[in-house]
């Protein structure tokens, strides 16, 4: 028997976290509110709320303001594997009011945790990104750990300054900084872990002394660092990841990504494309093994593909259920069911509520009331 007894490791620190999602996004030039627009059938906020899965938080607080109403309605309608609670950031004064804000939507009693903050339009972020930034917060035991990138022009993007053992001192807006500062690589990505105890009375002491007379939260970083406690940084492996959307074309790129890591998923899980750039199918779509999908294949909302099925080319299926081994091609269908077997097309249009049972065969000329 061992003459000392094993030491059991230290809890870790519950997780909670914050999200900002309260701006308006005047960029976007839309009446929806930005965290509401669509990538790849969904919209861009839930994405970063997948981000946390394997951080598993206890809930994640979203920060509405601009149309606050229309994102908790849109939010709440789409399933998450994690609590959600809203508050309102009734004037937009910043990203560091907008945190102050979210820590009115935590429990009272959890002053001894850790909490997330990340922005609302991140909708590239892995949720093993955010894995490892809390995992590196934790071992290091640093008062705050931010997520930051090093790209080849960071014009536009807050600077992180490092000081002392190559800390994190403070960050510097864009056009707050100086040419020297300029020239620095490292940017902020405004994903941050932080400790409660510590954040919240760090928030009550940045001021509004910018170009825009906002409350920073990247000005917490200063102020934590200034009262002798440690920030740290973690690099990003790819900058494209806390690729932030402010306009259209970003909006544009992201859903390039997002539909190159679907259709990437899809071969690895058994289905074949004739030529992966030119198929389109959103991340709320099903498409079983064997499947071969060609060229001008448009799959949409919560479309299901059978086992077998060929389907293409020049197709788009909208909430439409198509059985096993069937053949659908240069067609459309909009929350249809097909059955198993079936030979769709070329040339034909299926409605909501048409439905073919399964060995059916229809040719160009059929108007959802009979079969050929």
């Amino acid at each position: 028997m061992s003459s000392s007894a094993a030491v059991s490791p230290l809890p870790l620190p519950p997780l909670s976290a914050i999200i900002l999602a309260a701006g308006e996004g005047s960029r976007m030039r839309s009446e929806r509110p930005k965290p509401l627009h669509r990538l790849c059938g969904r919209p861009m906020l839930m994405y970063v709320l997948d981000s946390l899965a394997e951080a598993r938080p206890q809930v994640a607080v979203i920060v509405v303001g601009h149309k606050g109403d229309w994102v908790t309605k849109k939010v709440q309608e789409h399933a998450q594997n994690i609590a959600v609670e809203f508050v309102e950031q009734q004037v937009q004064r910043g990203t560091g009011d907008a945190t102050q804000v979210g820590l009115v939507g935590l429990e009272d009693d959890s002053e001894e945790e850790d909490v997330l903050v990340l922005p609302g339009d991140a909708p590239l972020l892995r949720p093993g990104t955010i894995a490892q930034l809390v995992e590196q917060h934790r071992s290091s035991g640093a008062a705050a750990t931010m997520l930051s990138a090093v790209i080849d022009d960071p014009t536009g993007y807050g600077r992180v300054l490092r000081g002392k053992d190559d800390r994190v001192a403070r960050i510097v807006e864009q056009r707050d900084a100086t040419e020297e500062e300029l020239l620095v690589q490292e940017v902020n990505t405004s994903i941050y872990v932080f400790r409660r105890s510590l954040l919240a009375p760090a928030l009550r002491r940045i001021e509004p002394d910018n170009s825009q007379g906002e409350y920073y939260l990247t000005d917490v970083v200063g102020v934590l660092n200034s009262a002798g406690h440690r920030v740290e940084a973690v690099v990003v492996a790819d900058a494209a990841e806390v690729q932030g959307i402010n306009d259209r074309a970003q909006l544009a790129a992201a859903e390039a990504e997002l539909r190159r890591r679907t259709n990437e998923g899809l071969l690895r899980s058994g289905v074949t494309m004739v030529d992966p750039s030119a198929v389109y199918v959103d991340t709320t779509v099903f498409v079983g093994t064997d499947v071969t999908l060609f060229p001008g294949v448009i799959l949409q909302g919560s479309t299901v593909i059978g086992s077998g099925s060929e389907i293409g080319p020049n197709t788009r299926l909208v909430d439409t259920v198509v059985g096993d081994g069937s053949l659908v091609q240069a067609s459309t269908a909009v929350n249809a069911l097909i059955g198993d077997r079936c030979v769709v097309g070329p040339y034909a249009s299926l409605g909501p509520g048409d439905q073919l049972a399964s060995d059916s065969v229809t040719g160009p000329f059929y108007n959802g009331s009979s079969e050929l």
